[in-house]
Parts: structure tokens; C-alpha cells; sequence
């Protein structure tokens, strides 16, 4: 349990010990743990993460890494299907609603499955393995400092290779043509690696140059871009600490102090200002890790807030930016009717709607199960106004 000292044990003859078990993504810790080692296989190893049984690595660091990449090609064999189900499924392709819940499913038991790979760190954020690489500094940007109470814990793999993959984007960080400068993202802060709907707020005409609202923060690169291009106030909000902490990590090492203030809140700060710019999750569905509540966004909620709330933080005479990948439309999980349908009933009108094509690369993979509803995927930037 996320943030709690638990009693695990394992082996044959159950043995107990007080140690943290830490998820970021409120992953529970497995019920029954053995200790597993070298001597391991792929196929038991992957039938016993199946069965929910944590195995709590004391072998060779990079073997454990070949034997999660083992499991994880197991977790991704094709199912056998029997002549029954190709029968049954012959004539009636799954509607792209299913097929979407069917990939959130598959990715779930995925994840699941491959988080059953335990490994042990010190109090200090060592690895006690042979081979284990040094983690001391991306632990420490992730759990906070190392203090007396840290005690010892444990982590899946999976996990803790997400850890390392932020320290790495976090030293090298996102290169952002717009800025000619590159933007760090912070372990469970979404990355701005698709440059679409930046070069769109980079591109567009602003209708001011005094002031501008940015909701939903993040990394804090929109509200660097707008700064950049002669915006004189910039007031970026977000109510998440981590994103609030990345954002002015960014903001300063681009000097761009003077020009941006960082807010706390859930959408919009107090008063109005003549551009309010909001890049809010592009799909409606429940996140189930950190860096997803940059993707998806239950119940259109950030989606409606901010249109329900526009008018009254607008100027007369201002524009709302709305980004917004028409993703979800394709997959069945939002129409276009309805957006439309919102904007109207926010007192709200469509200026207009600047459109691009995305280049990220799962648009090429013709595997993926959700290819058809990605290979028509447009970005839009929607200029919105007060209906007067």
C-alpha cells in the first residue's frame, strides 16, 4: 500500500519483515512473496507473477533485467485462439469503444503481471545485488531525501526502470524548438515530446500580449512559449506539487521568472485575463499511474471544468485556447456533437479551429490495436470566445 510500512513474507517456512513497500501508482504489493534468484527460469517465473506471487529478487541485477524482458514477451505472445472463437469473431470486428477498453485491460494485466519482479533498496537507495547500477539520485528526486526514518523497502522493477528513465529525461531533457531550449520533465510529469500542439500555441496570433492564463500547467513549457513570444504576465496554475516544483525548476533555468507566476489551483486563478490557454488530457477514461492523469481525463472533467468556467475568466473581447486531440472521437469515447454541444452551453463560440496531423511514431505501427483511430488522429487548436 502507497506510503505504508507492510509486513511481507515469504518462502517456504514464513518469515516476516517491516519493510516499505512503495508504488507511485497505487499498485498493491503481492500477497505471497518468494525469494527468487538466478536459478529462476522465464517460463516458472512468468507462471508464478500469473498467480500473483511476488518474487523478491536476490540474484544478479542484470539478470533480473533479461528476466523481466523474458516475461514481458511472454506477457505479449498472441492469445491461441480456438476455431470457435474464429468463427464467432469472423464477421464482427469489435467497435473501436471495445477495442479501446479491451488494450486498457490488456495493458493492466500487463503491468500487473511484469510489477511482480521485487526488488530490494537499502535505506540509503542502494541496491544490495551484484551488478545493480547506482539509483541514489533518481530515488531521492522521486521519495524526497534520505533521513533516519527512511528505513528499507521494496519496489517492483518495472518501477524502479521508470525511476531511472525520469532521472535520465530530467538531466537530458525535451529540446522545444519554440523556446531553443529544452524543457526537463519530472518523474510523473508528462514529457512535452509531442511538439504539435506547442508549435500551434507558438504559431497562432495572439489576440494580447498583456496577459495570459495557463491551466494545467505541468512541465510549465505553454506558459514559457507564450513568455517567450512577448506575453508580458504569464499566471501558470496546476494543483499537483510535483508538476507545480518541475514547472519552476523550468521556469528559472529559462529565466523567465520575472515574466511567469506559478498558482495552485484546480483550473483557473482569480480575475481575467485576455488569453487563457489549456491543454487538458485528450481522453476520458480513469488513469491509473501519474504520468496518466496527463492522458486521460475521467469523465471529460478537466475538459468541461475549464469550458464551463471560460466565459467568466475571459476579457470581453479575449480568446480561450483549447488543445485537444480528436482521439477520442475516433475511439468512440467522445463525439464530436458533444464538444460542441459544451462549448454552446458554456456561452461560448468557435472563432476557429486550427488543425495538424501528429508525427509520433505509433501512428507507423499497424500492430497496435488501436492503429485505425491513431492514423486519424488530428491536434487542433480551438480559438474560443464569449458569445456576446
Amino acid at each position: 500500500m502507497k506510503g505504508n510500512h507492510e509486513l511481507l513474507a515469504w518462502g517456504e517456512a514464513p518469515q516476516t519483515r517491516d519493510s516499505l513497500w512503495r508504488s507511485e501508482n497505487g499498485m498493491q504489493p503481492p500477497k505471497r512473496f518468494i525469494l527468487a534468484d538466478d536459478s529462476l527460469n522465464a517460463d516458472s517465473a512468468y507462471q508464478l507473477a500469473c498467480e500473483g506471487v511476488g518474487l523478491l529478487w536476490q540474484g544478479d541485477f542484470q539478470n533480473a533485467r533479461q528476466l523481466l524482458n523474458a516475461m514481458a514477451r511472454r506477457c505479449d505472445r498472441p492469445a491461441r485462439k480456438s476455431n470457435k472463437d474464429r468463427n464467432d469473431r469472423k464477421d464482427a470486428a469489435p467497435a473501436p469503444a471495445q477495442q479501446f477498453h479491451l488494450h486498457r485491460q490488456v495493458q493492466s494485466q500487463r503491468a500487473r503481471t511484469l510489477g511482480m519482479l521485487i526488488i530490494p533498496l537499502t535505506s540509503h537507495y542502494t541496491i544490495a545485488l551484484k551488478r545493480a547500477p547506482d539509483v541514489v539520485d533518481a530515488c531521492t528526486e522521486v521519495y524526497g531525501a534520505i533521513s533516519a526514518d527512511t528505513g528499507d523497502s521494496i519496489l517492483s522493477l518495472r518501477a524502479l526502470q521508470s525511476l531511472i528513465g525520469a532521472h535520465e529525461w530530467r538531466k537530458k531533457g525535451v529540446f522545444i524548438p519554440a523556446l531553443g531550449d529544452a524543457i526537463h520533465p519530472y518523474y510523473g510529469v508528462f514529457s512535452p515530446i509531442r511538439g504539435e500542439y506547442i508549435d500551434l500555441v507558438a504559431t497562432t496570433p495572439l489576440p494580447g500580449a498583456a496577459l495570459a492564463f495557463d491551466i494545467g500547467t505541468g512541465t510549465g513549457v505553454l506558459a514559457a512559449v507564450l513568455a517567450k513570444r512577448g506575453v508580458k504576465q504569464v499566471i501558470a496554475t496546476d494543483q499537483d506539487t510535483r508538476a507545480l516544483q518541475c514547472a519552476n525548476d523550468n521556469i528559472q533555468r529559462l529565466d523567465l521568472s520575472d515574466r511567469i507566476r506559478l498558482v495552485v489551483a484546480d483550473l483557473f486563478p482569480e480575475g481575467k485575463a485576455p488569453l487563457i490557454v489549456c491543454n487538458p488530457p485528450w481522453v476520458p477514461a480513469r488513469p491509473s499511474s501519474p504520468i496518466e492523469h496527463a492522458i486521460f481525463d475521467p469523465d471529460n472533467r478537466m475538459l468541461r471544468g475549464f469550458l464551463e468556467g471560460l466565459a467568466a475568466h475571459l476579457e470581453p473581447e479575449g480568446e480561450g485556447w483549447l488543445l485537444l486531440s480528436d482521439l477520442a472521437e475516433h475511439l468512440g469515447l467522445r463525439t464530436r456533437d458533444e464538444l460542441l454541444g459544451w462549448i454552446a452551453q458554456a456561452n461560448l463560440v468557435v472563432v476557429d479551429r486550427i488543425d495538424v496531423k501528429p508525427s509520433h511514431r505509433k501512428i507507423a505501427d499497424q500492430a497496435d490495436l488501436l492503429h485505425s483511430a491513431r492514423a486519424s488522429e488530428v491536434t487542433s487548436l480551438w480559438r474560443l470566445a464569449i458569445n456576446h
